[in-house]
């Protein structure tokens, strides 16, 4: 793939469909037809990205049946987003099975999902609990994971199985990404499970802590791994991630592969990292569970707008005392914020302070009228 179809798939991954647009607006290609479809699924043009996805389809050559089948598989999704459950269902059982006779079986068990949600809606609960029943959602991503739950529950729903039901949507609800408060924080800190701590950047257990603040290339490749657990990850994946690489030759390759072994030295009190046939898996020694401790803004200057956030002004110097960094290393951080509209500036000179914008529809503390008398 050229460098515009990456940074298009990358937009979209990130949840910008605009931002995947600009990039390809303007091709005809398969792959970035595809992408155009995805972009118009998410901004809600179904009928659109269906004909692009069809399209895409049709453009791929022979030879890359892999991605004509997830051509098909996106199609099918919006089909059924769209409530067009008339869409053969033949079509999307032979995608399935050419996914899964190349080796792609996240993408096949997401046919398969699509498949039973379908019959879900047209009310055939005995097929659709059959075809459940040959899915284990344990080697899945999270958010695989929550759909094959939310099944579970629909299921049991229409039959009134209430406490199976909410038994599933509570699993759902912990297999997906989700904010947690502080005493939850302390709670995860202190449980059996193997945190991937992007807030340090540090891979701990209930007794054990593995610093990789100063490894900023080990820690990717661990939260990558922590990520996708139990599943594995591609090692283009990992290559991308770890060192932004954009096209994998030997050298990327030979580099993933000593970093990869710094890691296993690194993580080997808590952790193992095995080779898959598509890249590298995390396995964990003790702990039953992995479970990626993230930041509420994945931002490059989070620290720097997380002391903006209180909504007083700071100064330069004073957020520089405060994170401990050189002044011109969060001059350079305010100055990126503020061309991306996040913080703005008044002042000029010694008196220069910062502070996010306002919120637009409320007043500051400042225009409030005084209390009365007697109040």
């Amino acid at each position: 793939m050229d460098s515009l179809i990456t940074a298009a798939a990358r937009a979209l991954a990130a949840g910008d469909p605009l931002g995947a647009l600009k990039r390809v607006a303007l091709r005809d290609d398969a792959p970035a037809l595809a992408l155009r479809g995805i972009a118009m699924a998410q901004l809600g043009d179904l009928v659109r990205a269906k004909a692009l996805m069809r399209r895409a389809a049709r453009a791929f050559g022979p030879r890359e049946s892999v991605a004509r089948a997830r051509c098909v598989v996106a199609e099918a999704e919006i089909a059924l987003a769209s409530r067009d459950l008339g869409w053969p269902a033949k079509t999307l059982d032979a995608a399935r099975a050419t996914l899964e006779a190349h080796g792609d079986r996240v993408n096949a068990a997401h046919a398969r999902y699509l498949a039973v949600r379908r019959l879900l809606l047209i009310g055939r609960l005995d097929e659709a609990e059959r075809t459940l029943a040959d899915l284990d959602p344990a080697p899945l991503p999270p958010a695989l994971e929550a759909a094959h739950e939310l099944v579970v529950a629909g299921i049991a729903m229409r039959r009134l199985q209430t406490q199976a039901a909410r038994a599933a949507l509570v699993r759902a609800g912990s297999a997906e990404e989700r904010p947690l408060l502080l005493e939850e924080v302390e709670a995860l800190l202190a449980s059996e499970a193997l945190v991937v701590d992007a807030c340090r950047h540090a891979v701990r257990d209930a007794g054990t802590v593995v610093s990789l603040a100063t490894r900023p290339v080990l820690f990717a490749l661990a939260r990558a791994l922590g990520e996708a657990w139990p599943g594995d990850v591609p090692r283009g994946t990992l290559l991308a991630r770890a060192f932004g690489a954009k096209h994998a030759d030997e050298s990327h390759r030979a580099r993933l592969r000593v970093e990869i072994g710094r890691l296993r030295t690194m993580l080997r009190p808590l952790a193992g990292v095995s080779a898959t046939q598509r890249g590298f898996a995390l396995v964990p020694r003790r702990a039953g569970e992995v479970v990626v401790l993230a930041r509420p803004v994945e931002e490059q200057h989070a620290a720097v707008l997380a002391f903006l956030a209180d909504g007083e002004s700071w100064s330069s110097s004073a957020l520089a005392l405060a994170l401990g960094a050189s002044q011109r290393t969060v001059q350079r951080g305010l100055d990126a914020l503020a061309a991306a509209g996040k913080v703005q500036s008044f002042g000029r000179g010694r008196a220069l302070r910062w502070m996010t914008p306002p919120v637009p529809g409320f007043t500051t503390t400042l225009l409030l009228p005084a209390p009365l008398p007697g109040d």
